[in-house]
């Protein structure tokens, strides 16, 4: 408890510089997925896709972890104390949305290998109807964490620590040594699967692509590099899962060390990973590049209207042609 409020202190005296820069990245990123949600909501020939109906799953988990998580920061940077079951609540959200990301990206991937290895059978296996119980089946799997963490917190705490306040955080449901070790364990075992299953993938799709020639040459490539920047996004997703056991082992050396780790822990492993997915597919791919590109100049013409109300005539170029709005 005494290292929390040393914690929390030496938040408090640090400069505003980093809490700036970090609800800075925070908007962007936030604006960025929802114009990437309403692309996707507006245009009607995404939602027979699974791969986009699984994009779209990472946005918007990607921003309810964003919310969430810098809402969380700026209680603890404040010093702010909520409720037990508020806190629980939060934690809920930001545990299973911690880890529905990364699973929904392997599955992602696996959508690439059946797409490239099983092509006679991707209709049926990347259905609608098949997505739908895919995203079930994502939540699931990713509540299993949740679910294991905080049946340990509610076995073992007693029932006055939920008439208290606390300063909200994940760790603040460790009460125990081995409560950490057995979130250690869960955590790797998520890291073994998710790791093997993005490599063996990998490896079928080269060897496909080793076979092919002409046009699927060029197809099972795309898919290749598209597997590549799902694993380099799931590494940095994973990776995350290991932070808090680094944390705690520099709390053990140095408490200002400690708030340095933990600030450029948040910024790599929790913000930056969160901005792939509008890069990979936003801008990577054809088809979306093209209509958030429309919906976007569209969007920029009628804030500049209700902005100004003038009749100036506003220019929008799109996919080579250009259009003027007067």
């Amino acid at each position: 408890m005494a290292d929390n409020n040393s914690v929390n202190n030496v938040f408090l005296q640090r400069p505003n510089d980093r809490m700036i820069i970090v609800q800075i990245l925070v908007i962007i990123f936030l604006c960025i997925n929802m114009l990437l949600i309403l692309t996707f909501i507006k245009k009607e020939s995404f939602h027979t896709s699974a791969r986009y109906i699984l994009f779209s799953v990472t946005l918007l988990s990607d921003s309810i972890l964003l919310f969430v998580s810098d809402i969380l920061v700026i209680l603890t940077y404040y010093q702010f104390t909520i409720q037990v079951w508020l806190c629980i609540i939060s934690t809920i959200f930001v545990l299973m949305y911690t880890f529905v990301t990364p699973v929904t990206l392997t599955a992602m991937t696996l959508e690439c290998y059946v797409a490239i290895c099983m092509p006679l059978r991707h209709g049926q296996l990347c259905s609608t109807h098949s997505t739908m119980y895919c995203i079930l089946i994502i939540h699931v799997l990713s509540s299993g964490p949740c679910i294991i963490i905080l049946s340990m917190f509610f076995a073992s705490a007693s029932l006055n620590f939920y008439k208290q306040s606390i300063i909200c955080s994940v760790e603040a449901f460790t009460l125990y040594r081995w409560q950490d070790h057995v979130r250690s364990a869960v955590f790797q075992c998520y890291f073994l699967i998710m790791g093997t299953t993005i490599a063996y993938s990998y490896v079928q799709i080269m060897k496909v692509a080793k076979a092919a020639s002409g046009d699927k040459k060029k197809l099972t490539h795309k898919g290749l590099k598209t597997v590549i920047l799902h694993a380099f996004q799931l590494l940095l997703c994973l990776i995350q899962l290991w932070c808090p056991f680094i944390e705690t082992a520099v709390l053990q050396i140095d408490l200002r060390l400690f708030i340095d780790v933990r600030y450029s822990n948040y910024i790599m492993f929790s913000i930056a990973p969160r901005c792939l997915s509008p890069l990979i597919y936003g801008l990577r791919d054809e088809h979306f590049f093209l209509f958030c590109n429309l919906l976007s100049c569209i969007c920029s013409v009628m804030l500049y209207f209700y902005a100004f109300k003038q009749n100036s005539a506003v220019t929008c170029h799109f996919s080579g042609a250009v259009y003027t709005y007067v």
